[in-house]
């Protein structure tokens, strides 16, 4: 039969197996905060001069120059980039935040634009946004 202290000792060697896996988590690398930046909203228009302009939404939680969303690209469905804006600085404290972009020459046939963002630190692969023109 089993004495009162058993329990103590197996619970002691529980608490030394969670000890280790702290540790290794304690020394694991510290994830990254911000994810991958994602499209949210975008509009086109088409100028009187046959170009588009653009307005595209990103959300990222930017943290600083370190890690901040850096660009977004019109796209064709077949991955062909039409047009690119850079964002010049972090928008840490403007989430989502809105930029335009204009003088997009769309090829002919062309009825749908893909936009995709892009972070400092992942890259693309965010959420992206899909836009029929008209």
């Amino acid at each position: 039969m089993p004495d009162r202290f058993d329990a103590l000792k197996f619970g002691s060697r529980m608490t030394f197996g969670a000890s280790l896996i702290l540790a290794a988590l304690m020394l694991a690398p510290a994830p990254v905060t911000a994810g991958e930046a994602d499209v949210t909203d975008a509009r086109a228009e088409q100028r009187a001069d046959g170009t588009w302009r653009f307005e595209v939404t990103v959300r990222h939680a930017d943290t600083g120059w370190e890690h901040y969303a850096d660009l977004w690209q019109v796209r064709t469905v077949e991955g062909d980039i039409l047009g690119e804006r850079v964002l010049a600085h972090p928008h840490v404290t403007e989430q989502p935040f809105t930029r335009a972009l204009s003088g997009v020459v769309i090829p002919p046939g062309v009825d749908t634009v893909v936009i995709h963002a892009r972070d400092s630190v992942h890259g693309f692969g965010g959420r992206t946004f899909e836009l029929r023109l008209k």
